[in-house]
């Protein structure tokens, strides 16, 4: 029983831990520059890229869920 709580401290020992550097103050400097440019942009490329994205998808299933309740509205005959 002593060797198990040996083995599961030594798992939690703080000599494994990587160090990693602080961007947050980078980061708000960045998001906080008065640029004229929204923050949602401020990201960079990939934050364009997933905003014409997103907003393409959602003009594409506003569409479809309009053409689907006016299909639903006014149903075939038989």
């Amino acid at each position: 029983m002593s060797q198990s709580l040996h083995v599961a401290r030594r798992s939690f020992s703080s000599t494994t831990r990587r160090q990693v550097d602080n961007k947050v103050p980078q980061n708000q400097k960045l998001f906080q520059e008065n640029n004229g440019m929204p923050v949602h942009l401020k990201g960079g490329t990939f934050d364009g890229l997933l905003y014409r994205t997103t907003m393409a998808l959602t003009v594409v299933g506003t569409g479809f869920v309009v053409y689907e309740l006016v299909k639903a509205a006014f149903p075939k005959k038989k």
